[in-house]
């Protein structure tokens, strides 16, 4: 059962040119060429991008600590409150992280959390190892 078909003169000219197949994967190769001369660019991932490859050892270390500084209370110095909270404290209580870190005297630093009252603190909380001058 053909159909009956008549030829203009422009389905003749459509017939020899491409399909919309060929069409689609010529654009999509001329892309690719394009793409391969401009260079890998933003479609290769690299671990620049994200900071690097993660230390997963050096963090569960960090967590073990934190987790132990805020259960006991004990006092830390300044490098160590800068190495758990990753900033160095500019005021005498700062935030980071659902963490609190309060100055006692100077260097002196206890750490707890922010939705964690006094009545929950264990540990030195009552200044035991505060210098007093």
């Amino acid at each position: 059962m053909a159909a009956n078909q008549t030829h203009s003169p422009e389905t003749t000219s459509l017939s020899s040119e491409l399909s919309a197949e060929q069409a689609l994967g010529m654009i999509g190769m001329g892309l690719m060429q394009k793409l391969s001369q401009e260079g890998p660019g933003r479609w290769i991932w690299s671990d620049s991008e994200d900071g690097g490859a993660a230390n997963l050892v050096e963090l569960r270390q960090r967590l073990e600590l934190t987790s132990l500084a805020i259960k006991t209370g004990a006092p830390l110095s300044t490098a160590e409150v800068t190495q758990l909270l990753g900033i160095r404290p500019s005021s005498e209580q700062v935030e980071r992280g659902g963490l609190r870190a309060s100055r006692l005297s100077r260097n002196v630093w206890r750490l707890t959390q922010i939705g964690m009252d006094s009545s929950q603190s264990t540990g030195f909380g009552d200044d035991r190892f505060r210098r007093r001058l």
